[in-house]
């Protein structure tokens, strides 16, 4: 049997009176892109933000590895985050540096790499997301779609091994959303899993391998994007059919 990527067991989380997780367990395997899926409010990005630790569960674990990603300091925690990269909505790109500060940054932080070694890895990592020529240019200068794409581009600086993606294509055009979704799926290619946290339907059923259907701090359905359409759960489909509409 293959022992999960990242391990979830018995996360709980509060916020005041409103129960965002109750016991939740939930596993991730190598290679595999998993979607949560839900309501808005049901704990999707925050579950995203306790994988990589911005985070902590009021109870239960997060396995990566051998590591208890909940019980970790900030210190350990960089490390964690090399391998754990964190796709934010709108990119969250530093607006005062040009696309190659920007992903050049992680690099001069985290590793020994020289200017030329770095300058290589930006020039590489723009021409995998067809972004070659965009280096000196400023956020404020590229259109949504790309901003997304230079955010993954800095995501995947580090050679990540998990990616989470928190609503990727959110007002993106047709055009931009089939791009994000291409690179997700070429990432997979490359051995990168992934987990998506998005309410855009197509998104789902075009590259999701699995999916995790939150409802009241729970999972409540779990299963492929084929058993997910055929699910005969009132909620599982009202939800399905309501964003579809």
């Amino acid at each position: 049997m293959i022992e999960p990527l990242i391990k979830i067991v018995g996360i709980c989380k509060k916020y005041g009176a409103k129960t965002v997780h109750d016991g939740i367990d939930l596993m991730l395997n190598k290679g595999e892109i998993l979607t949560l899926m839900g309501g808005s409010g049901c704990g999707k990005s925050v579950m995203l933000r306790m994988i990589i630790g911005l985070e902590k569960p009021d109870t239960g674990h997060i396995y990566f590895r051998e590591h208890d990603i909940p019980t970790m300091d900030e210190q350990s925690l960089v490390g964690i985050r090399k391998k754990i990269a964190y796709v934010f909505q709108y990119g969250a790109l530093f607006d005062s540096f040009t696309v190659k500060e920007n992903l050049a940054y992680p690099l001069r932080e985290h590793t020994k790499m020289t200017d030329s070694e770095i300058h290589e890895k930006v020039i590489a990592t723009l021409s995998k997301l067809g972004l070659q020529g965009s280096e000196n240019l400023l956020p404020s200068d590229l259109s949504g779609g790309m901003q997304r794409r230079v955010g993954v581009a800095r995501s995947i600086i580090m050679d990540p091994e998990v990616i989470l993606y928190d609503e990727p294509t959110t007002g993106l055009d047709p055009y931009n959303t089939r791009q994000i979704l291409l690179i997700i799926q070429q990432l997979q290619k490359q051995g990168v899993t992934s987990v998506l946290v998005t309410h855009d339907m197509h998104s789902i059923f075009t590259v999701t391998d699995r999916i995790a259907f939150m409802k009241s701090g729970k999972i409540l359905a779990m299963g492929s994007r084929e058993e997910m359409k055929a699910s005969k759960d009132p909620a599982v489909r009202g939800f399905i059919l309501g964003e579809a509409m």
